[in-house]
């Protein structure tokens, strides 16, 4: 098994080569992304300070309960298909997020578990899914910086197009559902159940990447991508069966051999009555 503490590496600014906005609230985002170094969490020092950033974030919301260490993580941190990013402002750790990359031939992810009559017959049937957890930020910089949750949940956008995935999870509280919903499509997929490690209930949330790829683009430029970019977050050996896109139009990317209904859409009523 790949190890995935296999050495740091720090990454640049998303490209200029991405067409941008020039006004309004994605110019902002912009403004913003050129001013973030995002590292890979792939040293123990990077994933140490993610842990009591997690810590602080979840204790105050009441997700967790205080603990000695200061510290919060599990084992799906150290899984092999597992990518944990923190997201700095001027050296300061202001967000972090964690993407896994499941398939048929590597099914090990968070909500998989949680979720197991929702999603495994997704995985039976060769899906590749990008599964986002843990993303928590700064009290104080997230009040200063409006679009800091869209800059961190970039990156499980360029996941999708990086790794030619079909749908993305969010396993997320009740109150947040409004913001994926709004921003990404993401349809309720299951209501809250007893998540690990954490005293709150979670529900699922899933879209389908390639039905929502061009609306999301046109909404929020600052979402596209170059490949160069897509490389620099994400390669190095992938995990069993998930193949990375090295396809340089990420519209082709997202359309290529694709359907346009979600069966994500087609709810699970069993799931969904508790």
């Amino acid at each position: 098994m790949t190890s995935v503490l296999a050495g740091s590496r720090q990454f640049p600014s998303p490209s200029s080569a991405v067409p941008r906005s020039q006004h309004g609230f994605s110019d902002g985002v912009w403004r913003l992304l050129d001013r973030i170094d995002c590292r890979r969490a792939d040293t123990a020092e990077d994933r140490e300070v993610i842990s009591r950033l997690r810590y602080e974030a979840y204790l105050r919301e009441g997700a967790i309960s205080p603990n000695p260490s200061g510290t919060f993580s599990d084992p799906y941190d150290c899984s092999e298909n597992a990518y944990l990013f923190g997201l700095y402002i001027d050296g300061v750790l202001a967000s972090s997020v964690r993407l896994h990359v499941g398939s048929r031939e590597h099914p090990d992810f968070p909500s998989l578990h949680v979720f197991p009559d929702v999603l495994q017959k997704y995985i039976d049937a060769g899906n590749v899914i990008v599964d986002t957890t843990r993303f928590v930020a700064d009290e104080t910089l997230s009040r200063r910086y409006r679009g800091l949750p869209y800059v961190t949940l970039r990156l499980s956008w360029l996941s999708l197009a990086y790794f030619k995935a079909d749908y993305s999870l969010a396993a997320v509280r009740t109150e947040h559902q409004a913001f994926y919903r709004r921003t990404f499509h993401h349809d309720m997929l299951c209501e809250p159940r007893p998540y690990p490690h954490l005293e709150k209930p979670i529900c699922l949330m899933a879209m389908h990447y390639p039905t929502v790829t061009d609306d999301v683009h046109r909404r929020y430029p600052f979402f596209r991508s170059t490949l160069f970019e897509r490389r620099m977050m994400f390669e190095r050996q992938a995990a069993p069966g998930i193949q990375p896109n090295h396809e340089t139009a990420e519209g082709n990317e997202a359309s290529s051999g694709r359907g346009n209904i979600s069966p994500f859409r087609e709810r699970d009523r069993s799931c969904l009555a508790g």
